[in-house]
């Protein structure tokens, strides 16, 4: 019925730390950059879409947009 453990009740392989803040690192990189891409792409579309700037306005906002968010992101 009743189950006294008196150890670790899981004993895995020991954490490799260093791969892990590897990974979550890359993890947040990763978010950081695809968040301002979809925002600058949002951004974009509005402009071309509804703004009236046309196809050729929105990729020129797209890539105004995009060099500005490398800048601004780095570091």
């Amino acid at each position: 019925m009743d189950e006294h453990h008196s150890g670790a009740l899981e004993t895995g392989a020991p954490m490799d730390y260093k791969q892990h803040e590897q990974t979550y690192r890359a993890f947040l990189a990763l978010t950081k950059w695809g968040m301002m891409l979809v925002a600058v792409l949002l951004i974009a579309m509005a402009a071309g879409f509804f703004a009236g700037a046309g196809l050729l306005g929105g990729i020129i906002v797209f890539a105004v947009l995009s060099v500005a968010g490398v800048f601004l992101l780095q570091g």
